[in-house]
């Protein structure tokens, strides 16, 4: 995007993509619903304009579903992501693509040179706050998501936990569940870095 010339294909992306991150997981569902249910877009396109005979409900479907929230999360959250990378990319001298030009340089050989070394800070620092969340899922998307067919495929530990202690009941259990989790996230945080250190010689702790 930071190499686009087109402003105004520069600005429709950026709107489609960070727009998700600042709405809720119930309006992702809602706009889900209109797209996917028995009556949504994908339905009524296949009967009215192909002619066929579709009334498959894609959501309550239980098939892939680590896949379908992969792509729903990816989609939620690559606007915020974005909105960091470009934000470093900005902060890199010109002075840099400028020598690159000088020497002969074309857009890419600037993006590979340039570009992508400068943000490896950055990048490293979103790869340790990743590893140290990686089993922070998100209790809200899958709750919103969940239904009988794919309860089974679907319970991720953050839904676990709040099913464990709301639904069922056994507070006590769910609480020990959240702690041995945090616990585990602050023990992969500091072992990333560690490896960061050693790697990169430099740590973000």
């Amino acid at each position: 995007l930071s190499q686009v010339h087109s402003r105004k294909f520069r600005r429709i992306v950026q709107t489609f993509t960070t727009i998700p991150n600042f709405l809720g997981w119930a309006i992702i569902y809602a706009v889900a619903l209109a797209i996917f249910s028995t009556d949504g877009f994908i339905n009524s396109f296949l009967n009215n304009i192909l002619g066929m005979n579709s009334n498959t409900n894609y959501l309550m479907d239980g098939s892939h579903m680590w896949l379908k929230m992969w792509l729903w999360g990816t989609w939620k959250g690559l606007g915020w992501s974005a909105i960091i990378y470009i934000s470093s990319i900005s902060g890199i001298d010109p002075v840099l693509y400028e020598a690159a030009t000088v020497d002969g340089a074309g857009r890419f050989q600037q993006m590979w040179h340039v570009t992508i070394p400068q943000l490896m800070p950055t990048f490293f620092v979103m790869l340790l706050m990743s590893i140290a969340n990686v089993l922070s899922n998100g209790m809200e998307q899958y709750l919103v998501f969940s239904n009988p067919l794919n309860s089974q495929s679907i319970e991720v530990l953050d839904l676990y936990v709040y099913n464990l202690g709301i639904v069922g009941g056994q507070i006590p259990m769910s609480t020990m569940v959240g702690m041995c989790k945090s616990i585990i996230s602050v023990i992969l945080l500091f072992a990333a870095n560690t490896a960061s250190k050693k790697l990169r010689g430099q740590s973000i702790i």
